[in-house]
């Protein structure tokens, strides 16, 4: 192929691309359109917006993950609008995503993976000082998306579904995750490391970077204790950031990385708020807390 040919072939692969990507658009645009008119011709009503709640991070790899799990909530769901705010930290602020809706209905779905001050208190509050119509769902976990996501991110990180018994009987996985002092948060912690182990047919032992106990380490020592020296580290953690990072420098095997932007994480989301968009609101306290 002379140079000629091959710059004609780049330029014209590089004008297909333009035109899919145009062309994926407006598709995109189309179908959001034509979601809000009804067989008709007249104009359903628009659907409550979507507002991701993220904790925020000093990380900038978690704010670049969060946004890049919302594009796939947006692809998964034209004509959805889909917005991003923060508890603290990144920028857009929660309060600032809020008074930009002016009044419309929206449905907080936070980034969070367990109960904690945070669902049960700072964003409710909020959303009580918005003019937003708002109702919060609860914590993505425990869910069986989650368990789905934890093992593609372990199997990523060389972990086998697969493996002899008397591999079995040295393997275990400690759940790291961020910690909270609210009970509930390791209950819900706890509930999905046993979805886990039943998933993956070994010892789950949850463990915390800061606040709660065990530590990872403590959970490690544990584990060695019972003869499991073949330890994976699954990240229970929304994007990278200090604590992701701190608990596998602690795997003496293998550690996943952070779950960020697998597909079932987006799915999670949306089924988030299906499901608080469907409940009903039987009193005005409900709706800034359902």
């Amino acid at each position: 192929m002379t140079a000629s040919n091959h710059l004609h072939d780049e330029s014209t692969t590089a004008h297909l691309d333009s035109t899919a990507h145009l062309m994926n658009r407006i598709s995109s645009q189309l179908a959001s359109q034509l979601s809000l008119v009804s067989l008709d011709g007249s104009r359903r009503p628009q659907p409550p917006a979507l507002v991701v709640v993220a904790h925020g991070s000093r990380d900038p790899r978690a704010l670049s993950t969060v946004r890049a799990l919302l594009d796939q909530v947006r692809a998964l769901r034209p004509g959805l609008p889909v917005h991003l705010g923060h508890i603290e930290l990144n920028e857009p602020l929660l309060p600032d995503t809020l008074a930009a809706l002016g009044d419309r209905r929206a449905i907080l779905v936070p980034l969070l993976l367990s109960r904690g001050y945070h669902i049960k208190r700072d964003i409710p509050e909020m959303a009580a000082e918005s003019s937003v119509r708002a109702r919060v769902a609860g914590a993505l976990g425990p869910h069986p998306l989650l368990v789905e996501a934890l093992t593609a991110r372990l199997v990523e990180a060389g972990w086998r579904t697969r493996m002899d018994e008397p591999t079995r009987r040295t393997s275990a996985v400690v759940l790291a995750a961020a910690g909270s002092r609210d009970p509930e948060s390791r209950v819900d912690t706890s509930r999905t490391a046993q979805l886990l182990a039943n998933r993956l047919g070994v010892p789950v032992i949850p463990a915390y970077a800061t606040t709660a106990a065990p530590t990872v380490q403590d959970a490690l020592a544990a584990l060695a204790s019972r003869g499991r020296t073949r330890v994976a580290i699954a990240s229970y953690f929304t994007a990278p950031g200090r604590f992701a990072t701190e608990c596998a420098e602690k795997a003496p095997w293998i550690a996943s990385a952070p779950l960020g932007t697998h597909p079932a994480m987006a799915r999670l989301l949306l089924h988030r708020y299906d499901r608080t968009a469907a409940t009903p609101v039987t009193t005005t306290a409900e709706l800034a807390t359902a």
